[in-house]
């Protein structure tokens, strides 16, 4: 108790010292202004003290040198007045002005918040009690829309649409809507088989019935979708005219362009027309799998975002494959500046994110893309495709195999510690990526490795469990898709078909004619469908098969939940079977860990509900070589 009444006099006696005088506040303003000239507002925080109104943001700029959190603030705040004395302020009573400020300092002018229209969201409070708003309302209600997407306006499909939208089809028209009229880019990232081609086709039927569609759309694509867009477009949209910029006479075809609603094109030929795009105007610009330029540094992606449009929209499963920087890349061609610029983000969002596992920076991160991102899954708005059932088969290796891997994984572990030695784990990137992928060509075939030691060995076990597999399989009259990264070992398989006198039908980056391929399995009683996962993994529907099987895993399971989407989707009837090959003890069970790491990382960034994160380093790379 002495104890307890030395502090409480200490305390006093250093307020007397001091002479602290505290104010109290518990009304607050926000003075909302609009810029006549640009598309921004500014914010002007104030507090009413005896008839003078004080700005609050330089008193709460000392607090972020303290807090990095609103939420880990103490409960009261004495704020320290020019004059010498405190402004004491029940944090509770304008947390959502302290949320605002933490959020957007980044963005502050003086005494004021510039906010971006993208960033209205980021507003709360306007029905605080604690909290008057005065000026512009647009900011409020376009705060609310971004929020809740309530109040966006449904919109009727045109009548020359010749499709029936699924009700969350019906949404996706309405928000891409939204974003044309309050001119916002976004990024439609519905699981594959969704239909986002069907939702962006629908949206410009109805600009073109509606007036609005002034000049062409240019849709971007890799090379394998232009047939589907074509076919699509005949089949859903013919009223909309479409002109496709493909192939070695192209040159002569942009002189017509004009003439039409769209323009289809290829990333590649991006590049090499970049100059003719450069001199045109769009209306639209469109990437179709827009995870294509999320290198923000490749002369691709540089081209596209030197091409002009009123309005741009990106239309891809997986907007994020590897890390958070390539979600910065669309976002910078879709709005430049909304994340800021790329050293910003990688400084506030990116690394806090990925190498500090940081959920407060996830969860802003989450916010502020949220209205300009629409994901749904399949398991969400689907609720009558049949079942998935995937299988993971495991393999065990021979002694002769199991013998190369470990001789091969030891000189790996041993070459790469060296030059990581020497360069530093930043440089080592290639080095690092060829030894794990020697380790992965053990597990498929010996055969793909092009060492003396490796030609010694001619077994491979999962080359006769994948065999095994096929009997029964075709045996039950199943029509099966076969991927694998390796052409080369599709070439192996191939060849091990025809000796087996099974029939197949293939398609690579090297198929020439590909439709042709795609009908044999579609429309014959060819039951079994060779694809390399770069050249198959986008673009085909492919409801008649009802198995899937994975020759090898890859690093990012959205990749292969891509190549299995060839089967699960709109319009498939039978429960699909997905199998995996992973042999035991190897750097494939290693991958399949992997995959459940990235996969709560992508879960963090776009799911509704919140889950706990589990973080993925780059070292994570050298631990696949270890024992």
């Amino acid at each position: 108790q002495m104890e307890s009444l030395k502090k409480r006099g200490w305390v006093i006696m250093m307020a007397k010292e001091f002479d602290f005088t505290f104010n109290y506040a518990e009304d607050f303003t926000v003075k909302s202004t609009k810029s006549e000239t640009h598309n921004w507002f500014d914010l002007t925080y104030e507090v009413n003290l005896g008839g003078e109104n004080l700005s609050l943001l330089p008193l709460i700029a000392s607090l972020l040198e303290e807090y990095d959190a609103p939420d880990r603030l103490p409960p009261k705040l004495n704020l320290k007045l020019e004059n010498g004395s405190y402004l004491h302020i029940d944090a509770e009573n304008i947390k959502p002005i302290l949320k605002t400020i933490f959020e957007l300092y980044d963005q502050k002018k003086g005494d004021k918040i510039r906010i971006e229209r993208h960033n209205a969201h980021l507003l709360s409070g306007f029905e605080d009690p604690h909290i008057t708003w005065k000026g512009s309302r647009e900011l409020a209600e376009l705060s609310q829309k971004l929020h809740s997407f309530e109040g966006i306006t449904e919109v009727t499909p045109s009548p020359e649409l010749r499709a029936t939208l699924r009700e969350y089809q019906q949404f996706g028209l309405n928000w891409l809507n939204f974003l044309y009229e309050f001119h916002f880019g976004g990024i439609l990232a519905d699981d594959m088989g969704l239909g986002k081609t069907l939702q962006t086709l629908a949206f410009l039927q109805k600009q073109k019935e509606t007036g609005r569609l002034e000049g062409q759309t240019l849709i971007v694509m890799p090379t394998s979708l232009i047939g589907n867009w074509k076919s699509e477009i005949e089949k859903f949209t013919p009223n909309l005219s479409f002109l496709s910029l493909y192939g070695t006479e192209r040159s002569k075809l942009f002189a017509e362009a004009q003439n039409y609603d769209i323009l289809l094109t290829t990333y590649q030929l991006c590049l090499r027309d970049q100059k003719i795009f450069q001199e045109m105007e769009f209306y639209y610009i469109i990437l179709d799998e827009a995870q294509k330029i999320k290198n923000p540094k490749a002369k691709m992606t540089v081209a596209i975002k030197s091409f002009h449009a009123r309005h741009r929209l990106a239309l891809s499963g997986t907007p994020m494959e590897n890390h958070l920087g390539e979600l910065w890349s669309i976002f910078d061609f879709l709005m430049p500046g909304f994340l800021g610029n790329l050293v910003f983000f990688k400084q506030q969002y990116q690394n806090p994110i990925e190498k500090d596992n940081d959920i407060s920076r996830q969860e802003l991160l989450k916010r502020r893309i949220a209205p300009f991102m629409l994901r749904r899954t399949k398991e969400e708005v689907l609720h009558e495709l049949p079942e998935k059932i995937e299988i993971v088969q495991k393999v065990t290796f021979g002694k002769k195999q199991a013998l190369l891997y470990e001789n091969i994984r030891v000189a790996m572990e041993k070459k790469v510690t060296e030059v990581i030695k020497k360069k530093g784990l930043s440089r080592s990137h290639i080095t690092i990526l060829d030894a794990l992928m020697k380790l992965r060509q053990v597990c498929c075939d010996p055969a793909l490795l092009s060492i003396s030691e490796a030609a010694k060995v001619h077994e491979s076990a999962k080359m006769e469990t994948l065999f095994e597999l096929l009997e029964e399989l075709l045996a039950e009259g199943r029509k099966i898709l076969l991927f694998s990264q390796f052409t080369t070992m599709l070439e192996i398989i191939e060849k091990r078909l025809e000796e087996n006198k099974v029939t197949y039908t293939k398609l690579t980056g090297q198929t020439r004619k590909r439709e042709e391929a795609i009908a044999r399995f579609k429309e014959t009683d060819c039951n079994l469908f060779l694809i390399s996962l770069k050249a198959g993994g986008v673009g085909l529907n492919l409801t008649e098969a009802d198995t899937i099987i994975h020759y090898d895993p890859w690093w990012n399971p959205a990749v292969e939940n891509q190549a299995t989407d060839r089967a699960h989707r709109i319009g498939q009837t039978k429960t699909v079977f997905v199998y995996k090959l992973v042999v035991e003890n190897s750097i494939e069970e290693k991958i399949i860990k992997l995959q459940e790491s990235k996969k709560e990382l992508y879960k963090n960034l776009y799911d509704k509900e919140k889950r706990e994160e589990t973080a993925f380093q780059s070292e994570d790379l050298i631990k696949l070589l270890k024992e």
